[in-house]
C-alpha cells in the first residue's frame, strides 16, 4: 500500500493517490496524507486508479476525510475508480456523499 499526497501549485487542491489495497492497514498513512500537510486545501481529489481493493474500513476513512474537509460542504472527488471499486462505492451510496468520476 502506498499513499501519496500532492498539493496543487496554488494550494487550493490536494490530490491523494492510493495504490494497492485500501483497507485498515492504510488507516494512518491515509490520515497523514491530509492531516500532515502545510496547506489547507478547498478541494480534495482521491485518485483510486491504482487501488486494487477497497473494504468497509476504507469507506470509513473516506467519511473521516469528509468530516475533516467540512462535512456536507466538503468538495471531494473520487476519480479513476476501477469497476470493482465503483461497484462498492455505489452499493454504499457514496455517490450521494462524494463526486465520483
Amino acid at each position: 500500500m502506498a499513499i501519496t499526497s500532492v498539493p496543487s501549485a496554488d494550494g487550493q487542491e490536494l490530490t491523494i493517490v492510493v495504490q494497492g489495497r485500501f483497507d485498515f492497514g492504510a488507516h494512518q498513512e491515509f490520515r497523514d496524507a491530509y492531516e500532515r500537510i502545510e496547506i489547507t486545501p478547498k478541494r480534495y481529489v482521491i485518485d483510486l486508479k491504482g487501488a486494487t481493493y477497497l473494504d468497509s474500513s476504507a469507506l470509513g476513512m473516506l467519511l473521516l476525510l469528509r468530516d475533516h474537509a467540512g462535512g456536507e460542504h466538503a468538495q471531494i472527488r473520487l476519480t479513476q475508480c476501477s469497476p470493482d471499486v465503483r461497484k462498492i462505492l455505489s452499493i454504499s451510496n457514496f455517490e450521494q456523499l462524494f463526486q465520483i468520476s
